[in-house]
C-alpha cells in the first residue's frame, strides 16, 4: 500500500515546491485549461470527486458517497489524508481505481475530477477551498467555513468570480424536521420572532496535559499544520482535538454553534444580512494546551428587521420531547435553540445532520394561501444540482461565510472583551483599529491564500 501512495506521488514534496518556487500558490502552476473550466457536468453524466481529509467527517462523507456511486451519479477518483494511516483506510474503502494522495496540491492539479469533499481541520478550510475553486473544482468543505473574517472574503471571491457551486457542511439545514421549522415560522405561526435563544451545555477541559512529542510515524506535522504557523507536536492537539484550540477549531461556537446559528440565519431569512453589534464574555480553560471558551455567552443584534440572536454555553436547555416508536428520535438534546414570537415559542433540538422540531410544528397544517419554502433533496444531493445547472445550493459559500462570521466575531469580541459594532457591508469593525487588524492572521508560507 505505502508503494502505491509513494507512487501517486511520484515526486517529492520539496521537489514539487521547488519545482514551483518558493511562493507555491499552486495555482500558478496548474495548467492553464483547468482554471475555471467553463461548463459543467450534463444531467446524465457522472461527476468525478475526490476527498481531501478522510478521518472523522471525511469518512462519513466517503461512506455516504457510495449510494451515489452505486447510482452511476459519481465516480471517485482520488483520496487523501495527512495520516497514512487513514489514507490507507479510506483507499481500501474506496475501491479499485482511486488514486490515494497525501498532499491535496496533487490533486488540483488533475483536469478529471470535477469536485472536491474538504474534510480536513477548520484551519484548511478557506486555503483548500480558495484553491480549489481558482483551479475549477466544484466544492463541499466542511463547516465552519473559515477561522477568520479574511478567508471568508476570500472564498466568496474565488466562488463567485470562478462560477462554482460550494457546499458547506452545515447539513441541518437539509434535514425534513428543519424543513418544518422552517415552513412553520416562515408562516407566523408564533408571530414575528424577535430573539432566538442557542443553548448548549459547557466546553471540555484537559485535566491530564501531556509533553510535547515526536510526531507518530504515519502523520505528516507539517502538512496537518499547513497555513498555520508552526509549533511542536502534542498529542493534545489532534485529530479531533483541534476544536479546543483557537486558531485551529475555535471552540463549540465554531463548531456546533456553526449549525445552530446556520438555522436561525435561514429560518429567520437572515442570509445575507449581518448583526451590527456583537458582545460576547467567556471562561477559558486554566490548564493544558486548549485554550477555547469552557463557557461563552454572545449577544448578536440585528436591525431592519429587528432581532436578537444569542449563543448560551451553557443555556437553559429544554428537555427533549417523548416521541413515539415510529418517529425520529431525538439522539442529541443538549443543544438547540428556542424562537420567541409575539404569539408563543417554537423549539429545536440539533442542528446538524440531526435537526428535531418539536410536535406542535409537525403536526401543523398549512392553511391556505400559506408560503412554501425550499424543501433539500438531501445536502450532497443539492450541491450536485448546484453543480449541473449553476443554481445557488441551500448552504452556499456565501450564507456559510456569514454565518462562520458569527463564529469567528463572537470569539474576537471575547478575546478583546468589549462590544464590536459591525459594519456588514464593509466587513470591518466600526471605529477599532486593533479589532480590525484581527480580522486576519498571517498564513504560513507556503500554504497560504
Amino acid at each position: 500500500m505505502s508503494n502505491k501512495i509513494r507512487k501517486s506521488q511520484s515526486i517529492s514534496r520539496r521537489g514539487f515546491l521547488a519545482a514551483a518556487g518558493v511562493a507555491t500558490v499552486l495555482p500558478a502552476i496548474i495548467p492553464s485549461r483547468v482554471l475555471a473550466a467553463e461548463g459543467n457536468p450534463g444531467a446524465n453524466e457522472r461527476i468525478t470527486v475526490a476527498f481531501i481529509g478522510v478521518g472523522g467527517m471525511g469518512n462519513y462523507h466517503l461512506d455516504s458517497m457510495k449510494r451515489f456511486v452505486d447510482s452511476g451519479e459519481v465516480n471517485i477518483a482520488a483520496v487523501c489524508d495527512v495520516d497514512e494511516n487513514r489514507l490507507r483506510a479510506a483507499l481500501e474503502k474506496a475501491g479499485p481505481g482511486v488514486t490515494p494522495y497525501r498532499d491535496y496540491r496533487y490533486i488540483l492539479e488533475r483536469d478529471d475530477i470535477d469536485a472536491v469533499v474538504i474534510a480536513t481541520p477548520d484551519h484548511w478550510h478557506a486555503v483548500q477551498t480558495v484553491h480549489a475553486c481558482q483551479t475549477g473544482k466544484h466544492v463541499y468543505v466542511e463547516k465552519p467555513a473559515c477561522c477568520t473574517i479574511e478567508e471568508g472574503t476570500a472564498m466568496m471571491a474565488a466562488a463567485r468570480d470562478n462560477k462554482r457551486a460550494v457546499q458547506v457542511g452545515s447539513q441541518g439545514r437539509s434535514e425534513h424536521e428543519a424543513y418544518l421549522a422552517h415552513r412553520y415560522l416562515e408562516n407566523g405561526a408564533i408571530g414575528r420572532v424577535h430573539t432566538v435563544t442557542c443553548f448548549h451545555y459547557s466546553g471540555p477541559t484537559d485535566e491530564e496535559p501531556l509533553p510535547d512529542s515526536a510526531p507518530p510515524p504515519e502523520l505528516d506535522w507539517d502538512l496537518w499544520l499547513g497555513p498555520m504557523r508552526w509549533r511542536p507536536y502534542n498529542a493534545r492537539y489532534c485529530p479531533g482535538t483541534f476544536r479546543w484550540v483557537m486558531e485551529s477549531g475555535g471552540g463549540l461556537i465554531r463548531d456546533r454553534g456553526a449549525h445552530v446559528m446556520s438555522c436561525a440565519m435561514y429560518w429567520m431569512n437572515a442570509d445575507g444580512t449581518a448583526p451590527v453589534s456583537i458582545e460576547a464574555t467567556g471562561t477559558a480553560p486554566t490548564r493544558g494546551l486548549w485554550d477555547h471558551c469552557v463557557d461563552m455567552n454572545v449577544t448578536y443584534t440585528f436591525k431592519n428587521p429587528d432581532w436578537t440572536l444569542t449563543w448560551n454555553q451553557p443555556g437553559e436547555p429544554v428537555p427533549k420531547e417523548e416521541r413515539t416508536a415510529d418517529e425520529p428520535e431525538i439522539t442529541r438534546p443538549g443543544y438547540g435553540a428556542v424562537y420567541h414570537g409575539d404569539n408563543g415559542t417554537f423549539v429545536h433540538w440539533g442542528g446538524d445532520g440531526g435537526t428535531w422540531a418539536e410536535r406542535k410544528c409537525r403536526e401543523w397544517t398549512p392553511p391556505p394561501g400559506a408560503k412554501e419554502v425550499f424543501k433539500s433533496p438531501g445536502h450532497k444531493e443539492d450541491w450536485f444540482n448546484g453543480i449541473r445547472t449553476g443554481a445557488k445550493t441551500i448552504m452556499n459559500i456565501d450564507a456559510s461565510v456569514g454565518v462562520a462570521d458569527l463564529c469567528n466575531l463572537g470569539n474576537l469580541s471575547y478575546i478583546l472583551g468589549r462590544k464590536l459594532e459591525w459594519d456588514g457591508a464593509k466587513r470591518q469593525v466600526i471605529g477599532d483599529e486593533l479589532a480590525n487588524r484581527m480580522l486576519g492572521r498571517p498564513q504560513r508560507h507556503p500554504y497560504h491564500l
